[in-house]
């Protein structure tokens, strides 16, 4: 039945779905629409992030000096400990998922998700599981051991704690499973027709590779964790060395997940930032075909790169080389992004907006992050540096530096579809400067730290190194700052920005080709493709030749490309002349 069809029999108006006429409310219930869900992940990430981030200048306060005058050292573990667990699996893993339902029914023209109530049900297992985590901290008895709770260590501290820790990890991994499976299912058989897989948009080639990870590898991370608390609760001795078990067994299941963990964190962004790039650049992306496959090379290869963390734990050595060879051939895919994104800005028209800004700023300093990962694939290096701060600046701008600045790249981009409003680009050029110089002073400083010896977590340490840490934490608190001109403007845009229209970008990608924001089901119109997706600048519109069960002739969208085609509808006249 066509949406008219069931306008008319309910008898209500045929713009009822105008987004304009959603309550705020809407976004606090259990709600199936996937462009709510999205805006529900969206915010809710972004106000967890804003709780790790008071817990990383927490911990970055007590180390501005090498004695321990802020909290004690059971607090210190416990923040470092928290502040990990949140930035990882409340902030970033699940922003990725945001974007994911916001985005993909819209960029292959479908009308939801393929599963939208298990889409819904994915989103409500988050806040519960976050403040859980919270919750910890306010009775005092948060998990200690870090996040990623090795036994024995896990097994002697709090615990209360390390309960807590692991249900809302298994929450958090559920919700991430559903999650992966709905994308999955909604890219494979929901794509618009005339949309083959080399005409889908470089982010739902991402997001497909990221699905295929979460399904492959959360499974084992939620089967450690449930070993884990029958020896922490139930006296088992599955990874007890006192009763003959073997926590290294642990270490394998716990990044058998973890390091993909990593992938699964930067792959989405990966495909912001191969979006972002050709729109603001007005060229053709370089490599369409080479980015995609290479989603798909650094989803298998994550796989099979764990134990590069396990380097000093007793391994063999012929495995270690194993891990050291996989380790490092999982850069090339990844410079193949790089380059492809490098050649599409080369000579391009570039428009330096806000989100554009944040695309660059996220490629040099992944850049940065991946030449200190190669570094680390070195089991020499990483055996000298090992378990020290090295480890933390490379870990950071990979996540800070990439995954972070891909996250803002995508909301200045896509804030004009989701609010329908410009949002303001001098505080957006604020705001990545700040960050900008706040992410390198905290973290650039951190190799120095590591390769002079500094140990991580720990809250005393020796006094040479207070100055570099001193430079550290003004870094982390200008990162904060950087934050307040992001919330204002985002919030003071929403509300009185001037109104963008459908296509402010005069993007191809078919998110741009319904209004803005889009109405409940997306598209008035069967939407079928004239054009690549990255067609800047080509004159090449393709035939289209969809079977339809009426001839009506194909109906120019909003953008400046791409063709929607209606669907039957009774209440169009049938007479010719009418239709004109």
């Amino acid at each position: 039945m066509t949406q008219a069809q069931l306008q008319e029999r309910a008898n209500i108006p045929a713009h009822n779905d105008d987004p304009a006429n959603r309550n705020w409310r809407v976004f606090f219930t259990f709600n199936t629409d996937h462009k709510v869900i999205g805006i529900q992940y969206i915010v809710t990430t972004f106000v967890f992030y804003c709780i790790g981030g008071v817990l990383a200048d927490l911990v970055r306060t007590e180390l501005k000096t090498p004695d321990l005058d802020f909290v004690s050292a059971e607090v210190y573990n416990s923040l470092f400990t928290l502040h990990a667990t949140v930035m990882i699996f409340l902030w970033i893993v699940p922003a990725g998922a945001g974007f994911a339902n916001y985005l993909i029914p819209l960029m292959i023209g479908a009308r939801d998700m393929a599963f939208p109530k298990l889409n819904a049900v994915a989103f409500w297992m988050i806040p519960p599981a976050g403040l859980l985590l919270m919750a910890s901290l306010a009775i005092g008895d948060a998990p200690d051991a870090g996040w990623t709770s090795y036994p024995p260590l896990s097994l002697v501290t709090g615990q209360v704690g390390e309960g807590i820790w692991i249900m809302s990890l298994l929450l958090l991994g559920t919700s991430s499973i559903l999650g992966a499976l709905n994308f999955l299912v909604t890219l494979l058989k929901m794509r618009t027709p005339g949309m083959g897989v080399f005409q889908m948009p470089l982010f739902c080639w991402a997001m497909f590779s990221t699905s295929a990870l979460v399904l492959v590898s959360t499974p084992v991370l939620a089967g450690a964790l449930i070993l884990l608390a029958f020896d922490l609760l139930a006296g088992t001795m599955f990874f007890n060395p006192t009763g003959g078990g073997d926590p290294v067994v642990y270490q394998h299941m716990f990044w058998f997940y973890s390091h993909p963990a990593v992938y699964i964190m930067i792959l989405p962004f990966f495909g912001v930032i191969s979006e972002v790039i050709p729109v603001h650049a007005r060229k053709p992306v370089f490599g369409y075909k080479a980015i995609a496959y290479s989603s798909l090379a650094i989803s298998f290869l994550g796989l099979i790169v764990w134990a590069h963390h396990m380097f000093t734990s007793g391994i063999p050595g012929w495995l270690r080389m194993f891990f050291m060879i996989t380790t490092m051939v999982i850069a090339v895919p990844t410079g193949i992004k790089v380059f492809s994104w490098l050649a599409t800005l080369w000579g391009g028209k570039l428009r330096l907006n806000s989100a554009l800004l944040f695309a660059m700023g996220f490629v040099g300093t992944f850049v940065v992050g991946g030449i200190s990962g190669v570094m680390l694939a070195s089991v020499p290096f990483d055996i000298h540096v090992h378990d020290t701060y090295f480890v933390v600046a490379h870990l950071h701008y990979v996540l800070f530096g990439g995954s972070v600045l891909g996250i803002f790249s995508g909301y200045y981009h896509w804030f004009p579809k989701v609010t329908g409003r410009m949002i303001n680009e001098f505080w957006g050029k604020v705001h990545f400067a700040l960050t900008i110089v706040g992410l390198n002073l905290a973290f650039l400083p951190m190799h120095k730290l590591g390769m002079m010896g500094m140990n991580r977590r720990i809250a005393m340490y020796d006094p040479k190194f207070e100055t570099l840490n001193f430079i550290c934490t003004m870094g982390a608190y200008l990162l904060a700052i950087s934050t307040f001109p992001f919330i204002i403007n985002a919030i003071w845009s929403w509300h009185y920005g001037p109104k963008a229209g459908d296509n402010p970008w005069e993007a191809l990608t078919l998110e741009w080709m319904t209004t803005s924001p889009p109405a409940i089901e997306n598209f008035d119109k069967l939407p079928v493709l004239a054009t690549g997706p990255y067609d800047y600048g080509m004159n090449n519109k393709k035939a289209v030749d969809v079977p339809l069960a009426d001839e009506r002739e194909p109906v120019l969208a909003a953008g400046p490309t791409s063709v929607l085609r209606a669907e039957p509808d009774p209440s169009v006249a049938a007479n010719p002349e009418d239709r004109k």
